[in-house]
């Protein structure tokens, strides 16, 4: 089978992908987003509210991560150019939902 070729360089969805994977770990995992959005303690309750909005953006994250490394490790989707394309948009989509229910529910926690 041949390479695959794409209109653009995959290593663009790739990176984006990454970086908001780092964003999204560093405001789970670090406490940047208790930082963000419950500065000084907040309310006595926002930490725990956070921790549940970072779980139901987490279940986002997992899916993004999956395919994101699907598309670069599962050999059928490297050699369709179709599904590469598919599984890394799908990938940076995911993320971006999982950011942005991490900042909404974050927005509503406080």
């Amino acid at each position: 089978m041949g390479r695959v070729r794409l209109r653009f360089s995959p290593i663009i969805p790739t990176i984006a992908s990454f970086l908001l994977a780092a964003l999204w770990g560093l405001s789970v995992f670090a406490g940047w987003g208790v930082e963000a959005f419950c500065p000084g303690g907040g309310p006595e309750d926002c930490p725990e509210r956070l921790g549940m909005v970072s779980t139901v953006s987490g279940l986002f994250a997992v899916l993004a991560a999956c395919c994101t490394a699907g598309a670069w490790l599962v050999p059928t989707a490297r050699r369709d150019a179709h599904a590469f394309t598919w599984l890394l948009g799908a990938g940076v989509a995911a993320w971006i939902t999982a950011e942005g229910v991490l900042f909404l529910g974050g927005m509503l926690a406080r």
